[in-house]
């Protein structure tokens, strides 16, 4: 099996250099610096599926509202630490237009990032009642956030939501909320492994339960609009994107730009915390930050620490983007659903080559296209899966990392993979299942 279609001797070579003794713990940027150093070499393209980069070129009514802005020279002066007026304004009315949901401007916060808006957001939970030490991930999810837990020493807990689906999801979460030490839940939706997307009724039960416990819960919206079998892009019209806040007060949002606008780049992202929580007081936080409402806490004291506020010229591109899906000149479900088609006929050629879909339902239907997938083959675990993919030119990370309990699962995402590259994708896969059929 040493006539593989990229060269065994330099793939395997680069893989003892890398000193990773387990491509299925390793992180995101280890396996892209790991493909990046094997395709520097051989100098062959691989079908990259490791990170989720978005694929789609931003839209102009963006770019050009921050070139504008440059132009108009918002460089040269600090942006207030709250946001600028116009992308509060629009934030507040796009979660109303698009989710049926009323947040006050003043509870849209730009940041550096969805990232950093966790991290704010997590760093404030956790200290908001000494009795709650710890959050709690409906996971798999997205493995950097719990790096972020890490570096703040925080405690957390998780569980694989696959088995625990619909009605089964109360006892689930019941059992972790009890105890009485959890501070916060968190999620995405649709999720980022897997693609599940949590449905009405779940999105009750976590709301009904945050409110009988009195927890926050974090909603991270990455994916904003993208489950594609519901069209959310018409402002004001039903169907809208499914959330928590339906159902509770004790919420934040955390809404990107990153891939339904497909500015990630630039690092903006909205923090989007309720009118209730907003202006809610722990007297717990007086302790650290010397103030009590959550809101002056989350802006002030540690938004301020961390980057004194979010890039300027960006807070106009999103907020441009905004207003145009407000006032229906921009659909932007439209400008992000090629993900769904690539992923409808990348799922084929997997599934045609011996692969499974590990996360395949959501509850009684097929789970969604969209900008990822999971992949197992019949006798591989997580690991060893990666590994023998970089041989033939397909990379892809671990379910493990994510939180997931299939140890043999691969996340796959779609983004990078452009069209043409399609029939190479169909003959690795083909090569691979024909030199691997022993596993079957």
């Amino acid at each position: 099996m040493k006539n593989t279609p990229i060269n065994y001797e330099v793939v395997t070579r680069k893989i003892k250099e890398s000193g990773i003794n387990d491509l299925g713990k390793a992180t995101i940027r280890e396996i892209v610096a790991l493909v990046n150093n094997i395709t520097e070499e051989t100098g062959d393209k691989f079908v990259r599926m490791e990170m989720g980069v978005p694929g789609i070129k931003p839209p102009e009514i963006a770019t050009n509202a921050e070139i504008q802005a440059l132009k108009n020279g918002v460089a040269r002066d600090y942006p207030m630490l709250d946001g600028i007026k116009e992308i509060k304004t629009e934030c507040s009315k796009f979660i109303k237009n698009f989710m049926d949901i009323d947040i006050k401007p003043e509870g849209c916060i730009p940041t550096t990032g969805a990232m950093q808006g966790g991290y704010a957001a997590f760093l404030v939970a956790g200290k908001c009642n000494e009795k709650k030490d710890t959050a709690l991930f409906i996971d798999p999810g997205f493995p950097v956030q719990k790096q972020q837990f890490k570096v703040l020493n925080y405690k957390f807990d998780s569980f694989d939501v696959y088995n625990y689906r619909g009605a089964k999801l109360k006892d689930k979460l019941e059992s972790f909320l009890k105890k009485g030490n959890i501070n916060s839940i968190i999620y995405s939706n649709p999720n980022n492994p897997t693609w599940v997307c949590l449905n009405e009724e779940e999105l009750k039960i976590i709301g009904e339960l945050a409110n009988k416990y009195d927890v926050l819960i974090i909603e991270d919206l990455a994916y904003f609009g993208m489950d594609f079998r519901r069209d959310i892009s018409k402002p004001g019209v039903p169907p809208y994107q499914p959330t928590v806040a339906k159902y509770t007060d004790n919420y934040i949002l955390l809404i990107s730009s990153s891939k339904v606008f497909s500015y990630a780049g630039q690092r903006m992202a909205m923090l989007c915390i309720s009118d209730k929580i907003f202006h809610r007081k722990y007297p717990d936080l007086k302790k650290q930050f010397n103030a009590e409402e959550f809101g002056y806490v989350i802006i002030l004291r540690v938004l301020y620490a961390l980057s004194s506020g979010a890039s300027h010229s960006s807070q106009y591109a999103l907020a441009a983007m905004f207003k145009a899906c407000n006032e229906g000149r921009y659909n932007f479900v439209e400008g992000v659903r090629e993900y769904a088609e690539k992923a409808k006929t990348m799922k084929k050629l997997f599934l045609e080559n011996g692969f499974k879909i590990v996360y395949d339902k959501d509850i009684d239907q097929d789970i969604a296209d969209g900008f990822y997938f999971t992949i197992s083959y019949p006798g591989f675990s997580s690991g060893e899966l990666i590994k023998e993919l970089l041989y033939y030119g397909v990379s892809a990370i671990s379910l493990i990392n994510c939180g997931s309990n299939k140890t043999e699962g691969l996340r796959a995402c779609v983004s990078q993979t452009q069209k043409e590259q399609f029939p190479d994708l169909e003959y690795r896969l083909k090569r691979f299942h024909e030199d691997h059929a022993i596993n079957i």
